[in-house]
């Protein structure tokens, strides 16, 4: 298992920090490796018509965190895009910070693939995802 890696440091290399989604939806980063990964996101302001957590950030939240510890993997050789994703909502937040940790599932050399298991504050699980991130040169791009 890798050692945690600094996400200032981390966030300095990509080209565009979080990424416009990620800063909107108020998604911080709190830990990340390859094979482990946390982050925190607000429930208000990512809420449905209802007031319950939309289904679509729990999949955002999800994503960035498949697609960000693919990266760490595939790096430096390779770049990560996402092929797959898929979300089971098990329960409705309607409030505070949802926390969403990424646990890979398979490191591999042309693809990795992560769950993802998003709690309320109470421990309480809301969502649970799995991605898929295919690995390619980054000639490609």
């Amino acid at each position: 298992m890798t050692d945690s890696l600094d996400i200032d440091e981390f966030l300095a290399q990509m080209p565009l920090g979080m990424g416009g989604l990620n800063e909107k939806m108020g998604i911080e980063l709190v830990e990340i490796s390859a094979e482990r990964l946390v982050a925190t996101m607000p429930v208000e302001g990512n809420t449905q018509p209802y007031g319950l957590l939309h289904g679509g950030a729990s999949v955002v939240l999800a994503e960035t965190l498949g697609s960000v510890g693919s990266a760490i993997h595939a790096h430096p050789d390779k770049l990560s895009v996402g092929i797959e994703i898929n979300a089971t909502h098990h329960r409705a937040a309607t409030s505070g910070t949802v926390t969403g940790t990424a646990t890979a599932i398979h490191l591999g050399r042309t693809t990795a693939s992560y769950e993802v298991v998003i709690t309320d504050e109470r421990g309480k699980r809301v969502c649970t995802s799995r991605i898929t991130c295919a690995l390619v040169p980054k000639d490609r791009f």
